[in-house]
């Protein structure tokens, strides 16, 4: 019986804690990758009538834009563009990755949705929360903003430093939940088709239509991871 796990290089640079997990690597660069090349596309030859992979990266420019301005004023949240685009992008198609494909290369998953992995998803949900920290300081000033954590009342101080270490938990976990879950009933409708003329049939038919509702999915924790990322910073740069 195959052993599915993942290929991990321990002790890196002879540091006994550190471990590497190289499809965690490898999906990342793929990942980026294919983003790097649809930005550079879609805005490679601009015309006034886009047509192509100019025509999709506007229209996520304009999605994600409005998901910018849902949440906080275009003042202040057109800086984050940039980052809106690059986390709407990158989730989303590190979540179709793992839909269209897994390899298995010798009982080891080289070939997945990187956001399957909860140490990729809770990093950067670690980026997040730390930017909103960062451009909370430095929009509204170190003294405004460490006063934001006593208000109304002081009291409510050790609630509001457990509000971030759940933020933190909830966007990279949910991210992680709905994909690893996905694709985990994927693999086990691909072992399905393979028992035999019976599991083909009873295996076939469900998987297609699981695949196709896990691009679904896909695209709206792409979505969520995207405008729950913008909410929490908005709370911190709006000036009361």
């Amino acid at each position: 019986m195959m052993e599915y796990g993942a290929p991990i290089i321990e002790n890196v640079f002879g540091i006994s804690w550190l471990s590497v997990n190289l499809s965690n690597v490898l999906m990342i660069i793929v990942t980026s990758a294919i983003v790097f090349i649809l930005s550079v596309l879609g805005a490679r030859k601009l015309q006034m009538k886009p047509t192509g992979a100019q025509n999709v990266m506007e229209w996520v420019l304009d999605f994600v834009k409005g998901i910018v301005n849902d949440t906080m004023d275009w003042k202040t949240g057109k800086q984050f563009l940039p980052l809106a685009i690059t986390l709407f992008t990158f989730i989303l198609v590190g979540n179709m990755l793992g839909v269209i494909t897994t390899g298995v290369y010798d009982g080891e998953v080289w070939w997945t949705s990187p956001t399957a992995n909860p140490g990729i998803t809770l990093t950067l949900s670690s980026m997040v929360i730390i930017l909103s920290h960062y451009y909370g300081i430095k929009l509204r000033g170190t003294g405004h903003y460490i006063k934001s954590y006593f208000t109304p009342v002081w009291f409510l101080f050790p609630i509001k430093l457990i509000e971030e270490f759940a933020n933190t938990l909830t966007l990279g976990l949910r991210l992680f939940g709905n994909i690893f879950a996905g694709g985990v009933l994927l693999a086990l409708l691909v072992t399905l088709t393979t028992t035999g003329p019976i599991g083909f049939i009873g295996g076939a038919i469900p998987f297609l239509a699981w695949q196709g509702f896990s691009v679904f999915i896909g695209g709206i924790q792409a979505f969520i991871f995207t405008i729950l990322s913008m909410v929490y910073i908005a709370h911190k740069v709006t000036v009361d």
